[in-house]
């Protein structure tokens, strides 16, 4: 039996919603809701140092502007720090996970793979110590819905890797596994820069013994310099009173065949019609979409 659809959208309150959070939130939100299924919101706001103040009541606003409607109440990462602590320590009871007080600098020296410096030398609990998790030499292959196959062999090509920082604050590839595992999550819908981490995140489901779940990565809209739309880059936030033009422009650059007689429709009208119609195999099966080559 095939268990029911639930989905998340999970975004960083490190600044406004722009049109790229927009495309992940929309098929996010497309893909639940034509199953039938639940779409839960999680704020990852783990580290504090790039949380901005009153960023996610916005967020929150801008979904409720976009008729995004979640199920539930939303969850944030800084309130289930526990969860991630307790696991982090059964894996370093089971030899699953070591200390790490490798220097920045000397990572640097030794490039893209972490040698296994600390893997063996026992080091003890200290709060300037960061915590990696084990790897095996066996290739790891992720099927996505849209993308091909991914397979990387991380003991080759990373090595190694932080669970939890040597500042404390515990590593997105952690907590979103452990997230996803406690709500249920059974499809993960998101960007494709998010891609390339997908294996550690498969990785960590079979140290838990936990089934992996299925996963959609769609096409990042990009800039004419090469760099996707950002908050870091400060992308223009979304607008309440352009909300049916945007969602338009949005359905179109996920390659929704929208009527025209829908253009500049009201939001809950466009949705009920991209929910019914939902297509996502309509995506070019590439990473990228350039911002300039969508239609208005």
């Amino acid at each position: 039996m095939t268990s029911p659809y639930i989905g998340r959208f999970a975004p960083t309150p490190s600044g406004l919603l722009h049109f790229g959070s927009l495309i992940a939130a929309l098929a996010s939100f497309l893909d639940a809701r034509h199953a039938g299924g639940q779409w839960l919101l999680r704020i990852e706001d783990l580290d504090q140092t790039r949380s901005q103040a009153d960023a996610e009541r916005q967020i929150l606003q801008a979904l409720e502007d976009f008729g995004l409607e979640y199920d539930g109440t939303p969850v944030r990462q800084s309130e289930r720090l526990e969860l991630y602590r307790a696991q982090t320590e059964r894996w370093l009871e089971q030899d699953l996970a070591y200390y790490c007080d490798c220097p920045r600098r000397a990572l640097l020296e030794h490039g893209p793979v972490y040698p296994g410096t600390c893997s063996r030398r026992h080091l003890g609990a200290r709060a300037d110590h960061a915590v990696r998790v084990r790897v095996n030499d066996q290739p790891i292959t992720c099927h996505d819905r849209l993308q091909p196959p991914l397979t990387q062999n991380l003991a080759r090509e990373l090595g190694d890797f932080i669970i939890r920082r040597r500042d404390g604050v515990y590593a997105y590839q952690l907590a979103v596994v452990l997230d996803d595992i406690d709500q249920g999550i059974t499809d993960v819908v998101r960007g494709a820069d998010l891609l390339d981490s997908t294996p550690r995140q498969v990785w960590l489901y079979q140290l838990l013994g936990q089934p992996t779940p299925g996963y959609l990565h769609v096409p990042l809209i990009m800039r004419e310099d090469g760099e996707k739309l950002s908050k870091r880059l400060g992308s223009a936030p979304l607008q309440a009173d352009q909300a049916p033009h945007t969602l338009w422009r949005a359905l179109r650059a996920l390659a929704q065949p929208i009527p025209t007689d829908l253009r500049g429709a009201p939001v809950a009208q466009q949705l009920d019609w991209a929910i019914a119609h939902w297509q996502p195999e309509r995506l070019p099966a590439t990473p990228h979409i350039m911002e300039h080559s969508l239609s208005d």
